[in-house]
């Protein structure tokens, strides 16, 4: 075990196994004096995050597992993972770049989800401790899952006081699309406590993409006034009946994508919650366009996380900062190209704070 001091926190380095073929997993622990954040080399996930209640009492608010074991054999919920090459949906698993057609793996019933059947949460990435973090990297060669040109991504997490900021960049050899994302699971009660109905969630988005019965986007850029989907104001999770939209049947509840009413490339706020009974409240602020907010409706109630408890649907809750689904089949999305020269950069925080 090694240790390290930065300007915000302590960054402390251990071992977390080895993958069935042999390949070892560190883990990375971030410090502050509020927070403590767990990561993987294995998929740059976060594995843990610990913070105070209005009690003062800390509990883990990330879903996860004890073990690198929990996380290989755990292969439907990406948890805590970084997802790409292209996080979310790629209708059919086809699009087309400079008059090119690609193909990609499908993993998604007929279409691609977050990058094919192979994605960056199933690689183990490089990692260097940098000051109040870590900084992850991962080359994806040219041809992988079928996407174009060689991928360098960085992802760097630091802590700052009660916030973690997620920092991600990539360079391309070749035309491509890309779309990181972080795909952690909270539970601001604490993992393993119970569902996230009674929590209560605020998105800053007028607008959301209606999708079909693939959960793949129309192309609609649909107004929240009126649906399930206005959240502008805080609004009980558990509040929407599944079934009394077609939208929120289709996604058996929330799986779906805001558009956030910020400016792209300037960090804005994305969304807010609060759950009453500890007082835990998440804000997400981010210079992507989007957050898929994801209520957990696909947990397939077969895995038991790190207090022993299994997940079972509803059991925690995704704020997916991203680009659309499916943009590279919709031009008027904003774009999801990167060219060689380019660097792409985009930017989320997690902040952890108590209404007491």
């Amino acid at each position: 075990m090694t240790t390290s001091i930065a300007a915000h926190g302590a960054v402390t380095k251990a071992s977390f196994g080895k993958l069935p073929d042999g390949t070892a997993v560190d883990k990375y622990t971030l410090k502050s004096a509020s927070l403590e954040v767990g990561l993987i080399t294995y998929g740059a996930r976060i594995v843990s995050i610990k913070t105070a209640d209005k009690t003062g009492k800390v509990a883990d608010v990330a879903l996860g597992y004890n073990d690198i074991e929990g996380y290989v054999t755990d292969n439907k919920t990406y948890v805590g993972s970084v997802v790409g090459r292209y996080g979310n949906r790629i209708a059919f698993g086809k699009f087309s770049l400079d008059g090119k057609a690609y193909t990609i793996p499908t993993n998604n019933n007929a279409n691609t989800l977050h990058g094919g059947t192979v994605g960056f949460d199933k690689k183990v990435w490089d990692a260097k401790e940098i000051p109040g973090g870590v900084e992850f990297t991962h080359v994806s060669p040219d041809g992988d899952m079928g996407y174009p040109g060689t991928l360098t991504a960085h992802v760097k997490y630091t802590i700052h006081g009660d916030a973690l900021h997620i920092d991600y960049s990539a360079t391309t050899t070749k035309d491509t699309v890309l779309n990181l994302t972080n795909h952690t699971y909270f539970n601001l009660s604490g993992e393993g406590s119970g569902l996230i109905l009674g929590e209560h969630i605020m998105i800053d988005a007028d607008h959301y993409t209606p999708v079909d019965s693939g959960l793949i986007p129309t192309g609609e850029l649909a107004p929240v006034e009126g649906t399930p989907f206005d959240l502008r104001k805080p609004t009980l999770i558990g509040k929407a009946d599944p079934n009394a939209n077609a939208q929120t049947k289709l996604g058996g509840g929330y799986d779906h994508n805001w558009v956030l009413n910020g400016k792209i490339g300037v960090l804005h706020l994305a969304a807010k919650v609060h759950d009453p009974a500890t007082g835990r409240v998440l804000t997400v602020t981010t210079t992507e366009p989007g957050v898929q907010f994801y209520a957990g409706t696909s947990i397939p109630g077969t895995f038991a996380g790190k207090a022993g408890v299994t997940y079972v649907k509803n059991a925690g809750f995704c704020l997916e900062t991203q680009h659309f689904p499916d943009s590279p089949n919709h031009p008027k999305f904003p774009s999801t190209e990167l060219k060689p020269g380019q660097t792409m950069h985009s930017t989320t925080i997690f902040t952890f704070t108590v209404d007491k």
